[in-house]
Parts: C-alpha cells; sequence; structure tokens
C-alpha cells in the first residue's frame, strides 16, 4: 500500500553552547561510532518545535499540556460566560475532570480549587472549550457531564500538536494518539570533548576598591558541534488523526518551519547559540522513512582542505545515494536548501530550492497526495 512519508534532515551547525543539559548541567552526549558525542535530545527539540508552532498557527490549531486542568478548564468556563463566579466556575471544572475519571480530589482536605491531575495531560484548546460549553450546558439543564461524554469531547477535534507529538494517557488508554512524527536525537558528525567556562561576577555595590575578590565564581560546561538533525512525519496518520486534507497541509508546513527554525534554549542567554541550518534536505517517500545517520558512523575529522560541514555533506550525499540505490528507494519529491559552496554537493539530491519554495513545494505534494484541490 502507497503511503506518503515525509522525511527531513539537516546539517547545523551551533557555536559554544549548552542546548540540553544533563541532571549535572552538562552538556548532553551519546557514544556513537565509538566516540563521544555531542547530543540533543528528541525532547528538547520537539518541545522547541511546539513553541514554535505559537508563531505559526491559530491558537485553536494548538493545545496545552499541563497538570493543571483545573485551572485551565475553569478560565474557559469563564470565557464562555462571565457570569459564572471563580469559585463555581472551579466547582464545575473540578466536577468535570473527577467525573471524567482523570483527576482525583483530597476529600479529606476538602479542598475543590485548581484541581489537577496525576501527570502532564495534554488537551485542544477546542477540546477545553467543548469540555466548558457541554459542562456548562449540563448544569442548565440540571445534571452533569457523565464519562461517555467527557471521553468523546477530548477525543474529537485534536490539535495539530497532538496530532504531530501524540497523547499517552495511562488512565485511559482509549484516548491515546499515536504519534504522526518521530524526532531523533540529534548528534554531532564528530567527536566531540566538553569544555569549561570559567567565570567571575563583580559585585556592584564593592564598599571600596581596595576590596579584591569576586562577588560569585562558577564554571559552564559546553561544546560547540555540526549537528545532524531528522524528524519524520506519516502523513497518512497526520492526516487520520485530524481528519481534513487542508489542516494536513497546513501541519505539515507548520513543522517543516519549526523543525528549520526552533532551536532549545538551554543557556541561550550565555552562549547566544541560535543558528540556522547550513542545509536541510526533505524526501517525500512512499514507503517507509530512513534515517540517513549512517552516514557518520564514522566520525568526521576536518582536513587541512576541508572542515567538517563540507566533510558532513559530502558524507550525507553519499550515504543517501547508497543507501537509495542498494535498496531501490526512490523518492517521490525531493528538496534542498543550502547555504554556500560548502554544502553543495547536497543541492545534487533534489531540486535546489530557497526554504520557502521547499516548504511550499511540499506541501503541494502533501495535498496532491491526499487528493485535495489545488
Amino acid at each position: 500500500m502507497s503511503r506518503t512519508i515525509i522525511d527531513c534532515y539537516a546539517l547545523q551547525t551551533v557555536p559554544p553552547s549548552n542546548l540540553n543539559r544533563d541532571d549535572t548541567g552538562s552538556p548532553k552526549t551519546a557514544i556513537y561510532g565509538g566516540v563521544r558525542r555531542a547530543r540533543v535530545s528528541s525532547q528538547a527539540w520537539k518541545r522547541a518545535i511546539r513553541l514554535a508552532f505559537a508563531d505559526l498557527l491559530d491558537r485553536s490549531q494548538l493545545g496545552e499540556r499541563t497538570k493543571r486542568v483545573g485551572e485551565s478548564l475553569a478560565a474557559q468556563i469563564k470565557a464562555l460566560d462571565p457570569s459564572v463566579t471563580d469559585e463555581a466556575a472551579t466547582e464545575l471544572a473540578t466536577q468535570v475532570f473527577v467525573t471524567g475519571g482523570l483527576a482525583k480530589v483530597d476529600k479529606k482536605k476538602g479542598e475543590l480549587k485548581d484541581v489537577e491531575s496525576g501527570y502532564l495531560l495534554f488537551l485542544s484548546h477546542r477540546q477545553l472549550e467543548n469540555l466548558a460549553a457541554a459542562a456548562l450546558e449540563a448544569q442548565q439543564a440540571g445534571s452533569t457531564l457523565d464519562k461517555a461524554r467527557f471521553k468523546e469531547l477530548i477525543n474529537t477535534e485534536h490539535s495539530v500538536d497532538i496530532a504531530m507529538f501524540g497523547r499517552m494517557v495511562a488512565d485511559m488508554a482509549d484516548i491515546n494518539v499515536d504519534a504522526a512524527c518521530q524526532v531523533a536525537h540529534a548528534i554531532s558528525v564528530h567527536a566531540v570533548d566538553n569544555e569549561f567556562d570559567y567565570f567571575t561576577a563583580v559585585d556592584d555595590r564593592k564598599a571600596d576598591a581596595a576590596e579584591t575578590g569576586a562577588g560569585m565564581i562558577g564554571t559552564v560546561e559546553f561544546n560547540s558541534s555540526t549537528l545532524y538533525r531528522y524528524a519524520t512525519v506519516d502523513v497518512d496518520a497526520l492526516h487520520a488523526t485530524l481528519g481534513d486534507a487542508a489542516a494536513t497541509r497546513v501541519a505539515v508546513e507548520a513543522f517543516l518551519m519549526a523543525f528549520a527554525r526552533s532551536m532549545p534554549t538551554g543557556k541561550q542567554n550565555t552562549f547566544a547559540h541560535r543558528t540556522l541550518p547550513d542545509a536541510v534536505l526533505v524526501r517525500l517517500r512512499d514507503t517507509q522513512s530512513i534515517n540517513l545517520v549512517g552516514a557518520f558512523e564514522t566520525p568526521i575529522r576536518e582536513t587541512h582542505t576541508a572542515g567538517r560541514l563540507e566533510l558532513a555533506a559530502d558524507a550525507l550525499a553519499k550515504h543517501a545515494t547508497a543507501v537509495e540505490n542498494a535498496y531501490g528507494e526512490r523518492p517521490i519529491g525531493s528538496w534542498v536548501t543550502q547555504v554556500g559552496e560548502k554544502t553543495a554537493v547536497l543541492a545534487d539530491l533534489g531540486k535546489a530550492v530557497s526554504f520557502s519554495e521547499m516548504v511550499a513545494g511540499v506541501g503541494e505534494q502533501v495535498a496532491e497526495a491526499l487528493g485535495q484541490p489545488a
């Protein structure tokens, strides 16, 4: 059966930075190809993409992930009916989530204020609006929103971010949403050694010039790298969740924009590390997703004639061609946006276009695959 899969690849150089820290504050790393690589977790970059969606999509197309579900629903109830008091909105919101089975009230404390779920709950803004409207309607009819209706309302009108990244609810598995998007951990194409920045801060209110020493000293760990990034979107799964071809195209285009332009913000103020990819390659496939990370199993080592980025681009181009030739994989569409001569070799892998043209081109082909009129 023919499928529609979008594979997104990027090479992105970042300066000294600490994009994604571990529990000790060190930049995350991973062993790959026998050497230690810089790593940015998929969770960190997915959150950056979700935050970028706020500038690309309407609020009604998005959701929120929170444990403070009572507070969120109470605010929506108040928005729909300003005559409802804060206390009444809180009680109604609590009743909805307790009856629905996704929150509990501590009866010993007798507190109903801002009931929380036991875990982060991902709900679309439209689902919250529908819950609020149904709860008010039931209250006016002298009844309460039952569990079956509750489950129906939170399992329809999914937002783009829920459709992309999924929803897992352990206590209510029948409202889970399978993610249409998978994001790989970004890794450096070369070996890295973390470094330390020793810093001092001077107290502006020192008593006099004779007072020596810093008001604060410390260290910040960092590295710099050329990252290989990969993500894939199952367009058919995305369409099945969103239920509309036009919405699916919008979601795909927003994802491509966010994939390229987003950046995790760890230590951003310290390092000002925000860059754009040196190259983005998008392959539209009708078989399966293919991660081309094998291009960098042998770590890149710069030479006196070529740097890491140039060698990485060459390795990616050669590996992509080798894998697709060996397995008879032929993408049904391919676009390349690259910057400068160092990544020029990648232009041979697809249609060389500006990034905005890439986004539009992928969107058009996705719409065609879903049978959407031009």
